[in-house]
């Protein structure tokens, strides 16, 4: 429609100017003339074209006004006013058809008026066309900026297309590539993928060698012979490899590019190569909390075009591959921790087997510590605790002194067997190897004529003298723990006796040491003794002489590793035991070998408290306690007895018997409170700690919560020698504690020290 306004506005002056000269000059005044151009002719050839002007004229507003019908468009009344100019002027050249002749006046009259209406349409239409032409001028502009709009519409929504076409392909290569978590498989899915989405020749993977000192070509779309591939590798410092890994984006690589021609199979028309960095990630730099700055470490994915073509890389291509090199690095980085996760639970399944083998192992060893325990509590540790019992019965009695000095070894060598077994209990429950001590008053030489005693027993078995040499001005009453010198004394007897066949004898020297001695001594210890007031230095010296020839089985062994039978073995692991005990007693031993490397002569140092001497020979029979051993003391007194033991029950029952005491004897804590509740009135009530069910810990409480009437004395039975039994017992409200082997004079002095405290109101 704009066209046609503007077509008939170009025509419009020409129409002015044709109705201008047409019904100006309706006759001319040219002399007559004849033939073709004479004035008859030219008239009758105007008066045609008026017809035909007039005709054209009336054709004219018919189109338009059909144009009209069928459309909508602005300015119709300028449309209709030239429509109306368009018909004045077709009448007019229609009535001057009938003035090229005589006519009458009412037709000039007609063609005046048309005339002069012509004239005031054609000054309308042309103020009209003043005020009309820019507004169209300004539809012509808004039509030729919505032509630029839509062509930029164009190009946005063809390069949307392009872009949701490249996205299209981003989304199909992202699905493929993250199908799988296994790093190869990535790589050559990712060669694949791209190559048949942007028709590549070839597409390859260069990665850094560990020393990040040349690039190695890894994964290729188009595989070669493995001793071309395994050859093929570029320097990192070649200009194009810095530059990749420089630059962020895809780098158009040259012709003569050596990372291009390589990845081009060397290709004589190579296409156009592209090449991007793909990162590296490692997971194991993370560990461990803050994160290790690291240099980054980069890969090179290199594409390469069909060559014999002009073909070269779009932007779009181009942004398809940036965007897949780091959908390609976040693949990978999500293989390695999938890689590393699965390692560490490698790890942490090997670890949990271990651990497990390691508790199936703990819980084998507890139950052979137990059973250990178990087999040494019932059959070494409760007939030694009977035997013991038993001897310090016959000791109290009315034996002659030959009888009463073998009693009294044997009587002290229970003990420190007694003492072994608890020691080895107690090792085999905690594991640390340390030893308690006892420290007390003791009588030196009553313990050196017990031990001189058994040794000679032992040398006399093997065939051997025994001597002993005493110095006299060794002291007598010393502080110290009696039951570990004995042990260590024993020993050493046994230890050299282990050593020889037989013959000879054996020789035990016990004198006082000075400083100047021990200085002056050669072979002295590491140890030295002090002599300050109050303190005595003594050393044990047991050596063998003229002694026969050594056990065949040890003659060439060192002593550290002598003798791999059982009695050997128990000769080293006894040796450090004791070596162990005499350096908690802060003393030292030592062994000298002869010339053959045998163990001769066995050193004991020891430094003793001094006690006040009450005199006496180291051969005068032991003095009277303060507390007789005479069942005047306890005759009469009410005790019961719990201990799920039958033999050290009955040995325990004995021993009670044997002070005066009137016994009930019961094999479990349910049987001592039910005979407690009977109403019988017991003073004492002695209780095994270590009771099945029940123990005697449990017994005590419920004695002190629910008991009525007179509260009986409560005393513990234990062979444990832990040192904090004493202070749970009076927790519970326990009176004393007696360590097993049970001794009568050890009972005995309980049973006066408890009494006491009770007759004292404590």
């Amino acid at each position: 429609m704009l066209k046609t306004v503007t077509f008939g506005l170009l025509i419009f002056p020409l129409f002015l100017l044709v109705s201008a000269g047409g019904n100006g000059f309706p006759r001319c005044n040219c002399d007559d003339e004849e033939g073709l151009w004479s004035i008859e002719s030219i008239l009758q050839y105007q008066k045609v074209s008026d017809f035909l002007i007039a005709i054209a004229y009336f054709s004219i507003p018919i189109e338009l006004l059909y144009f009209l019908s069928c459309s909508n468009v602005p300015f119709k009344w300028v449309l209709f006013q030239f429509i109306a100019f368009i018909v004045l002027c077709g009448m007019t050249h229609l009535l001057n058809g009938w003035t090229y002749n005589v006519h009458p006046f009412q037709l000039m009259l007609a063609l005046t008026i048309f005339k002069f209406l012509t004239a005031l349409v054609s000054c309308a239409t042309a103020i009209t066309l003043i005020t009309l032409i820019p507004l169209l001028l300004k539809v012509k502009v808004r039509e030729l900026f919505l032509k630029k709009k839509a062509w930029e519409l164009d190009q946005e929504v063809g390069m949307m297309k392009k872009q949701k076409e490249a996205s299209w392909h981003v989304r199909m290569l992202t699905h493929e590539i993250r199908k799988t978590l296994n790093r190869h498989t990535i790589l050559y899915t990712t060669l694949i993928e791209l190559s048949k989405t942007l028709d590549l020749k070839n597409c390859a993977v260069w990665m850094p060698n560990e020393g990040r000192t040349v690039m190695n070509l890894t994964h290729e779309l188009n595989e070669r012979k493995s001793s071309e591939s395994s050859r093929l590798s570029i320097p990192i410092s070649d200009p194009d490899v810095s530059e990749i890994e420089g630059s962020e984006g895809v780098k158009i690589l040259r012709s003569d590019s050596a990372l291009g021609l390589a990845s081009s199979g060397w290709s004589d028309e190579p296409g156009a190569v592209a090449a991007i960095r793909m990162q590296m990630l490692r997971v194991s730099d993370f560990k461990g909390g803050t994160p290790e700055l690291i240099q980054a470490c980069y890969a090179i994915l290199v594409l390469v075009l069909p060559g014999g073509n002009s073909r070269v890389w779009s932007f779009h291509e181009l942004e398809i591959v940036e965007v897949v090199a780091d959908q390609v690095a976040v693949a990978l980085s999500h293989a390695a921790v999938l890689e590393e996760s699965q390692l560490m639970t490698e790890k942490l399944e090997e670890q949990n087997r271990a651990l497990q083998q390691a508790r199936k192992d703990a819980m084998m060893a507890s139950q052979a510590r137990n059973s250990f325990q178990k087999v040494m509590s019932k059959g070494m540790r409760r007939p030694m605790h009977s035997i013991s019992g038993l001897l310090s019965m016959i000791q109290q009695g009315n034996i002659g002194d030959g009888q009463r000095l073998v009693v009294d070894a044997m009587t002290k060598t229970s003990s420190v067997l007694s003492t072994l077994i608890n020691d080895v209990m107690e090792i085999s429950a905690t594991g640390n190897g340390r030893f308690s001590l006892e420290l007390r008053p003791f009588r030196l030489h009553s313990m050196i004529k017990e031990a001189a005693c058994l040794a000679k027993c032992l040398c006399v078995s093997r065939d051997f003298d025994f001597a002993i040499e005493i110095d006299n001005s060794l002291p007598d009453f010393v502080l110290g723990d009696e039951r570990r010198i004995f042990q260590v004394l024993l020993h050493m007897v046994g230890n050299l006796l282990n050593s020889w066949d037989s013959g000879g004898y054996v020789n035990f020297q016990v004198t006082t040491v000075s400083g100047n001695q021990t200085r002056n001594d050669q072979r002295r210890p590491v140890w030295r003794p002090n002599s300050f007031d109050g303190y005595a230095s003594v050393k044990f010296e047991i050596a063998i002489k003229n002694g026969g020839s050594q056990d065949s089985s040890i003659s060439s062994l060192p002593l550290s590793s002598r003798k791999h039978n059982s009695e050997g073995i128990e000769s080293v692991l006894g040796f450090s035991v004791c070596k162990k005990l005499v350096q908690m007693m802060q003393g030292n031993i030592r062994v000298v070998p002869n010339s053959r490397g045998l163990p001769q002569i066995m050193t004991l140092v020891l430094r003793f408290h001094l006690q006040p001497c009450l005199g006496g020979s180291i051969f005068e029979p032991e003095g009277s306690t303060d507390h007789p051993l005479s069942n005047s003391l306890f005759r009469g007194l009410q005790v019961i007895l719990a201990d799920d033991d039958g033999v050290n029950r009955l040995v325990t029952r004995k021993l009670l018997e044997k002070l005066g005491c009137n016994v009930s004897a019961v094999s479990s804590g349910f049987e001592c409170l039910n005979a407690l509740s009977t109403g019988t009135s017991f003073q004492i009530v002695l209780l095994d700690l270590h009771m099945p069910e029940m123990d005697g810990f449990e017994v005590a409480m419920r004695i002190r919560k629910f008991g009525s009437g007179s509260r009986p004395l409560i005393i513990a039975l234990t062979a444990s020698a832990d040192e904090n039994v004493g202070e749970k017992c009076l927790q519970v409200g326990m009176n004393g504690i007696i360590r097993k082997p049970v001794l009568l004079k050890g009972m005995a002095d309980e049973f006066c020290r408890v009494l006491k405290q009770l007759s004292k109101g404590v």
